[in-house]
């Protein structure tokens, strides 16, 4: 259906809607909702609720119609825990006094069947328990996870006065990084009938694409056709596919709904969670580089109907492995060769103090192997604190035998 692509950028260049020309804004969303003023955007605070009227005073500016339960917004209720360590919930009342909202737009092309893009737009404020930072400051969010609502609005900028075989629905969701509660919020109330909904595509920090083109999609099993259509449509990227419908974002309350997902993500880097992930890290020409991607797999997968849903492994659901040590690295979550590579080794840690550097891969600790994530995981649950161990390490195509103790 390339058909459908020529009038999408015919249409971009001469009206896209009756009052609104389409314009690349990227740059403008993410450095506007990663800005002080919103004071990290933590669920349930002011900052939130001003970027959630952001958010929707943009999809009115589009032309997109509400579809939240008061006009765009769709407000919940929720509570913390009193325990730091066990999730958020979702509240049948008012008793604690926080709100959070997903804001909902639509584009409606008079179509049996529904494709929803969702981002979450929270943030950890000045620092909640998430934060990986020891500094009480603003926690701007910029890839996390401005990018993704940038992501959201750019695509429904170009997809606004498209004929297509879908509606299209735009979820900005709330109280995400508490644990999915919007998203949550949404399955379990929908404003649109969830039988309908054709497939999901969620954007969570998508800000930050390096030189290798690097994208990770998620859920890649979630339904026959995605395969083939991710691969075929593919010009520029290096992908690495997981075919997991579940996964610490929005698109699993989708999955969970027995609905076919795909999750965008262009990597973990060391401001993760931190007051240093600002606007002016943020590559925005792989923004557009995915933007564009996205709207080539939307017009691929327009002809195919509702799409089939397929039941995948859970790659979190086996047990996973309890251990009381760490090396104190962060995974490199783009890498699918043997062995964990590393993309960042936090201060102060086992790690650190012996010489373990970044974009080292971990194949070996002590006798036992290092396949990938897991397995490392498996093989920490083996040791405690004070154990002496020998990690073996490809570094520079040479494996360096390094000895840390826990």
């Amino acid at each position: 259906m390339k058909l459908f692509i020529k009038f999408i950028f015919l249409t971009l260049l001469f009206s896209c809607s009756e009052n609104y020309v389409y314009e690349n804004k990227l740059e403008f969303d993410v450095k506007n909702l990663s800005d002080d003023k919103y004071e990290g955007r933590e669920a349930g605070k002011n900052g939130e609720k001003e970027a959630a009227k952001y958010i929707e005073s943009r999809f009115k500016e589009i032309g997109l119609l509400p579809k939240g339960t008061e006009e765009f917004i769709q407000p919940f209720n929720f509570k913390n825990s009193s325990n730091p360590h066990s999730r958020a919930t979702i509240a049948e009342d008012n008793s604690d006094g926080l709100i959070s909202s997903n804001v909902i737009g639509f584009i409606d092309n008079k179509s049996e069947t529904t494709v929803v893009f969702g981002a979450h737009y929270d943030h950890l404020g000045f620092g909640n328990s998430s934060s990986l930072s020891s500094e009480k400051e603003i926690h701007n969010g910029a890839d996390d996870n401005a990018s993704g609502i940038a992501i959201i609005l750019d695509l429904a900028s170009k997809l606004i006065n498209i004929d297509a075989s879908n509606n299209y629905l735009f979820i900005a969701f709330g109280a995400e990084e508490l644990g999915l509660l919007g998203s949550n919020y949404f399955n379990k109330y929908p404003t649109v009938d969830l039988e309908f909904i054709n497939y999901m595509f969620n954007f969570d920090m998508v800000g930050r694409l390096n030189d290798q083109n690097n994208l990770a999609i998620y859920g890649t099993g979630t339904s026959p056709i995605f395969k083939q259509t991710i691969l075929s449509n593919n010009k520029e990227f290096k992908i690495t596919e997981h075919e997991s419908g579940q996964g610490p974002s929005d698109h699993t309350s989708f999955y969970l709904s027995d609905i076919p997902v795909l999750h965008f993500f262009t990597g973990q880097h060391s401001e993760y969670h931190k007051p240093t992930d600002d606007f002016e890290l943020i590559n925005f020409e792989g923004l557009e580089k995915i933007s564009n991607y996205i709207i080539e797999l939307v017009d691929d997968l327009d002809d195919n109907g509702k799409l089939k849903f397929k039941k995948t492994r859970d790659e979190n659901s086996r047990m996973s492995p309890k251990f009381s040590v760490t090396l104190g690295v962060m995974p490199d979550y783009l890498f699918d060769g043997k062995g964990m590579k590393i993309d960042g080794v936090s201060s102060d840690k086992p790690a650190e103090k012996g010489g373990i550097l970044k974009g080292d891969i971990v194949i070996q600790i002590d006798k036992y192997d290092i396949e990938n994530m897991m397995s490392y995981m498996e093989t920490l649950s083996k040791f405690k604190k004070g154990d002496k161990v020998t990690v073996s390490v490809l570094r520079n195509s040479k494996i360096e035998k390094i000895n840390i103790e826990f």
